[in-house]
Order: structure tokens, then sequence, then C-alpha cells
């Protein structure tokens, strides 16, 4: 793919760390790039009513921006660049959506935690190339609507929560890698590096976007189900010697797992530990899911250690035990909210 001319953005997903980006980039860019949100429920209402309104860490006042929003993307033209804000199992169902937004250059920034659909793509790393993963793409829509090769790969360092309808609060000022899978920096990739900057969104470009997605996996895998299974702050659950203790576990199984698949985590255990010890009474996304009775996001953030744990042959007995508490944590959750 060309260079592209980045005169059309949607962010689709415009809850809490979508909404924050599509906020950004409409403030920031203004006359540069038209941005508008695929959002829905009273959310969408709220944004056409009072615009994104977004809260950065310690700020006075929030920013507010306008954008155009719908919960259909038939009702946009066809995107030059479109920011995914969804978790990894609500793609499958907007597969169809996000590619009505594609034109032949359109390339698609999916900000995502835990493994993605697209992780084997291009990947000169593990011995698994093109290998396609079905628990993470069940149809293989997403592979075959959107198309790895239209992916540029985003790690997010960005603590973001909806406190109302479109209205967002961060509690960090955040910074998001992107990647080629290829690990190429190619002239789309700088070109969306530095849409982003005049944005004013923190952003870097890595050659090994893996290596940054199994960094951040290592925190991800452990505080996300074990806050979501005792309702913990993260600070709570690094103040429990116990709950610490199996944090460190599982994050050992993270570390060598990635490691059998040619992945370099230069941070180690006791470095990862510590860092986790100064983020403070933060509440997980997944514990923002279960309490507000929404389906939670397992596979790509714990699911997947213990698949590719098996086809790397790396036992993970701890995170497939947190796998089983936390699955069905979500069946009886989801029964409960109706």
């Amino acid at each position: 793919m060309t260079s592209p001319s980045l005169k059309t953005i949607c962010v689709y997903g415009a809850g809490a760390l979508g909404g924050a980006i599509a906020a950004k980039l409409a403030l920031g860019l203004r006359e540069q790039a038209t941005v508008s949100v695929i959002a829905r429920g009273g959310h969408l209402e709220a944004i056409r009513a009072d615009g994104l309104r977004v809260w950065e860490a310690e700020a006075d006042s929030p920013l507010i921006a306008q954008v155009t929003a719908t919960d259909s993307a038939a009702a946009l033209p066809p995107q030059d660049l479109v920011i995914t804000g969804l978790k990894g199992h609500q793609l499958d169902a907007a597969a169809p959506g996000i590619a009505k937004l594609l034109h032949a250059g359109t390339r698609v920034v999916m900000v995502l935690n835990g493994i993605p659909w697209w992780y084997f793509h291009r990947d000169a790393q593990s011995g698994h190339a093109e290998r396609q993963m079905e628990e993470l793409d069940p149809n293989g829509n997403l592979w075959r609507l959107i198309g790895p090769e239209r992916v540029i790969g985003c790690v997010a360092y960005q603590g973001a929560e909806v406190i109302n309808p479109s209205e967002i609060k961060l509690s960090n000022n955040g910074h998001f890698v992107l990647g080629e899978p290829s690990g190429e920096t190619t002239g789309d990739i700088e070109a969306i590096a530095a849409l982003l900057k005049d944005g004013g969104i923190n952003v870097s470009i890595s050659p090994r976007i893996r290596d940054e997605i199994w960094s951040k996996l290592m925190g991800n895998a452990a505080f996300n189900p074990i806050s979501a299974l005792t309702r913990a702050l993260m600070s709570d659950i690094m103040g429990n010697p116990a709950l610490a203790a199996m944090v460190g576990q599982v994050m050992n199984e993270v570390k060598t797992v990635a490691e059998a698949l040619g992945a370099r985590l230069a941070i180690s255990i006791e470095e990862r530990l510590e860092r986790s010890r100064q983020i403070g009474p933060v509440r997980t996304s997944m514990l923002q899911d279960l309490l507000a009775g929404k389906a939670l996001e397992i596979t790509p953030l714990v699911g997947m250690v213990v698949s590719l744990g098996k086809l790397a042959s790396v036992p993970t007995p701890i995170s497939a035990t947190i796998m089983a508490l936390v699955t069905e944590l979500d069946r009886q959750n989801l029964r409960a909210a109706g």
C-alpha cells in the first residue's frame, strides 16, 4: 500500500479509550482531517448532544470535542484511516461494519489489549507465520473482511474510564506504540504516527510490536482477571502478599510463552512487579466491565496465554485455573445482568 492521504478518520468504538482518541484528534487536527465515531446507546446520544468530554489526568476542566457520531458505518463514506477502540471479543461482530469504511488504501490501527487476531501475520519470530486463530476470529471475518495486511498494531498505555455517557476520565498521560506486523517502518506508519502526534497523541513506532504486546500482556493477563474475581483495585491486589505472588506467577507464565514464540521481553518479573506497585488505586477494564454487567475480555487476555502455551509446549497452570474461574464468573454475571 502507498502512503495515505489522511483526510478522513473514523474511530470505531468510541468508549473510554476510543472516545478519548477521537476527542483529541478532533481538537488537535481541526481543519486537517474530519473525525467521526461509531458508538451506540446512551453514549451515542450524549455524544451527539454534548460532544465528547475528556478529563485529562489532573485537569481542572474537560476537553470538549464535537464529532460526527453514528451507530451505522453505512452512514459514513469510506475512510482514509480507521482506528478501533473495541476490545478483542467485540471485533468479530463489528467486522462487517468496519469493512464498510474501507477503500483500497485504508489502514486500520487496532488498539487492542492481549493477543490480537492478526498476531501471526508476517511473523518472522515464531515459526507460525500466517497462522489464523479461531478463538480470536471464529468465523474468519476479520481475516477475510478487513485483512491482516491493512492492520497496524497498537499497544496503549492509557488508563481511561467512561464516568458518564460521553464523559471520559483519563488516569495518566498516555503513550501509544504503533507497529507494522512485518516490523518495517513504512510510509504508512510514519504518516499515521505524524498525524496522531499532530492530534496531540503521544506515539512511538516499534519494529517489534509483538514484544510490546507481550510486555503489556504480562500485566493485563494477571491484573484484569484477578481484579474481576476479587473486585479489588490494583493497589489492593499488590498490597495483598498472596495475590501479589499470584500476579508474579502469571507474569512468569506469560513471559515464558512469549519467549518460546520468539518475543524478547527486556523487563524482568521483579521490575514489572515494582512498576505495578506504583500504579495506585486503578480499576482495571475487566473490573469496569464486570460491574457494568458487560461481557468480559477473557480470550485475548487469558485464554490465548493458555492456547499459545500449548502451541509452544509451555505449561500455564495458573493462567488455566484463572481462565476457568473468570469464565464462570462472566457466565454468572451476564445471567444476573439479564
